[in-house]
């Protein structure tokens, strides 16, 4: 959460008039004084701290507003779920690069507002990009009550100071979701999981071009290949002797390191699963570095939130710094 140029101007340009009705009974409910804690689907919400039990709870609303599949767009409101979302888009061949996400009895139930509060991608980033990537457009609801628009609702309208990317990833610390217009893509027309046995992890990363997810354990490489299927024959004829699997169970606990140190990862990690490429390792045990951001980092994350809400209103007791 970065953001060395954000100024009070940037969020006054962003509050434009809404007269959207849904939106104004959701701003009305969030008010400008209490303490409030959004509810999704509850399946990451041990992330960054434990929310104030005192607050009071909301949820956003829910449903597609509008889907453009020749624009390859969709509104949706914020607590909608991602399986809702996809099982929609998936009639007209698409989806987003959100992960639908699960919670502890297996059913998926992750919301759109939710994955976008919390900003982790899904392992098939390596193809599908950052899930800020799939943000053209967020509406919140700002600390004062005020309704807020950042973004635009084309690829490329932007001008100024790109709020959505502040909003992803930050807990919901910054403002209360309500609705967002996310890209869509075409749905796989074949994708196959692969198994490779001491198969050098960079060699597979080099030479697997529609490579969707590379996983390794240390030993182990699982590889995702997605697109065309002649493609996918080409890429797996130059990648050593696999076996089709389903792609391993992964770790509870997240460290984020850079890709290119992702192969001296030790036996401090327990059983671990890297995404090689992308620099997320899945691993037994808590991150030994997690938590510890530089003075500089620490120091910018409070004006950040100092500037959208002032008295903690959000979200009280979590934290971007407790990820």
């Amino acid at each position: 959460m970065t953001t060395p140029d954000l100024t009070t101007q940037d969020l006054l340009r962003a509050r434009r008039t809404i007269q959207d009705p849904v939106l104004l009974e959701f701003a009305a409910e969030v008010g400008s004084s209490d303490p409030i804690v959004m509810v999704g689907g509850n399946t990451q919400s041990h992330l960054g701290g434990v929310a104030d039990p005192n607050a009071r709870s909301l949820r956003a609303p829910s449903g597609i507003v509008k889907y453009q599949p020749d624009e390859m767009t969709v509104c949706v409101r914020a607590a909608t779920p991602v399986s809702e979302l996809h099982a929609a888009l998936s009639e007209h061949g698409q989806r987003t690069s959100l992960p639908d996400g699960t919670n502890l009895q297996g059913a998926v139930s992750s919301t759109v507002g939710g994955v976008i509060a919390v900003g982790r991608s899904p392992v098939t980033r390596l193809k599908d990009g950052h899930v800020r990537d799939a943000v053209l457009q967020l509406r919140y609801v700002a600390a004062d009550g005020a309704l807020v628009t950042a973004g635009g609702p084309t690829v490329k309208n932007v001008s100024g100071f790109d709020l959505c990317r502040i909003m992803v990833g930050s807990l919901g610390t910054l403002g209360c979701i309500a609705d967002v217009i996310l890209r869509t893509r075409p749905i796989n027309r074949h994708e196959r999981w692969l198994k490779m046995v001491d198969a050098d992890p960079k060699a597979v990363l080099n030479n697997a071009k529609t490579a969707a997810a590379i996983l390794w354990d240390g030993t182990v490489v699982w590889a995702q290949l997605v697109g065309h299927q002649a493609d996918i024959e080409s890429d797996q004829a130059r990648l050593p002797t696999s076996s089709s699997a389903l792609p391993p169970k992964l770790p509870p606990f997240r460290w984020s390191r850079r890709p290119k140190d992702l192969y001296q990862i030790g036996s401090e990690a327990g059983r671990f699963v890297a995404e090689i490429g992308v620099g997320v390792v899945h691993c037994e045990q808590p991150d030994p570095q997690g938590g510890k951001l530089s003075a500089n980092v620490e120091a910018l994350n409070r004006r950040v939130r100092d500037l959208f809400d002032p008295h903690r209103r959000f979200n009280p007791g979590r934290s971007v710094e407790l990820l």
